[in-house]
């Protein structure tokens, strides 16, 4: 199977994030997102290793919100994203450690305009839930590759590809055992291999669909290998038992299936 690009859609996706980054920026705010708060960031933060004075790469910054939780960890920060509206919303918010991070409109599916930020510049790199939304995402891994100083590591975070897709569906069962009522929660997947492009809602509400782009866990690692890069750090959060449910399919009452997948890749010598 050969992996599957979308750049014709690398155009549109750049004007619906546009359209959705005011509505997005509203609802996220500053701290307002359990996924971010409780799975992401702190896996991230884990596999990131972030020590003060290190050059990052914040890829597809939205509002601003990691890149400015970087800045103080101590970070010089770098924060690119293709959409004006959203650079714009994370300047604005941007309020304390402005020394230390610089936003740019970029797009990172544009290998040139990457490189033009400097050849072994940077100490690591993230792109937080964002590849699943790169129409193309080889231009990105092969200019990293040379953005990253030599053992330089870049950590991202995705949807998981096993779990979350157009293909995959909630589930949630009873069933009596020994005089009790089991409710069990579950995941049914119709289709994973191939990769697919979609669209769906991020957050529902939003001014119009997302585009979304699976690909599954050999397309997706595999891409990174050939660009040169080694795996070396893997978490699959998921919510714990203190954290409660308000809905019957919400994601925290899947303790056992992880909505996240967070990776460490590691540039390779030579």
């Amino acid at each position: 199977m050969s992996d599957q690009e979308w750049p014709e859609l690398v155009g549109e996706t750049r004007e619906i994030w546009d359209r959705n980054a005011g509505f997005w920026d509203d609802y996220m705010g500053d701290e307002n997102n359990d996924f971010h708060n409780l799975l992401i960031r702190p896996a991230t933060e884990r596999l990131l290793g972030i020590q003060p004075g290190e050059q990052v790469l914040d890829i597809a910054c939205g509002n601003g919100n990691f890149s400015r939780r970087l800045a103080e960890l101590g970070a010089q920060v770098t924060a690119i994203d293709f959409s004006e509206t959203f650079i714009a919303c994370a300047q604005a918010r941007t309020t304390v450690h402005t020394d230390r991070i610089a936003y740019q409109v970029m797009d990172a599916t544009d290998r040139d305009r990457l490189l033009g930020l400097g050849p072994g510049r940077f100490d690591a790199a993230v792109a937080n839930m964002a590849l699943m939304d790169m129409a193309t995402i080889e231009p990105l891994l092969g200019a990293l590759r040379q953005l990253l100083k030599p053992g330089g590591r870049y950590v991202f975070s995705v949807m998981h590809p096993c779990f979350q897709s157009a293909e995959t569906a909630k589930m949630v069962e009873q069933q009596e055992r020994d005089g009790e009522i089991v409710t069990r929660h579950s995941i049914r997947v119709s289709a994973y291999i191939t990769p697919m492009t979609y669209k769906g809602l991020g957050i529902v509400g939003q001014p119009v669909p997302q585009h979304y782009f699976h690909r599954p866990l050999s397309v997706l690692f595999g891409q990174c290998f050939r660009a040169g890069f080694a795996l070396d750090g893997l978490e699959e959060p998921v919510f714990d038992l203190d954290k409660d449910a308000k809905r019957a399919l919400s994601w925290t009452n899947f303790r056992e299936i992880p909505p996240l997948l967070v990776a460490r890749m590691r540039a390779c010598a030579g």
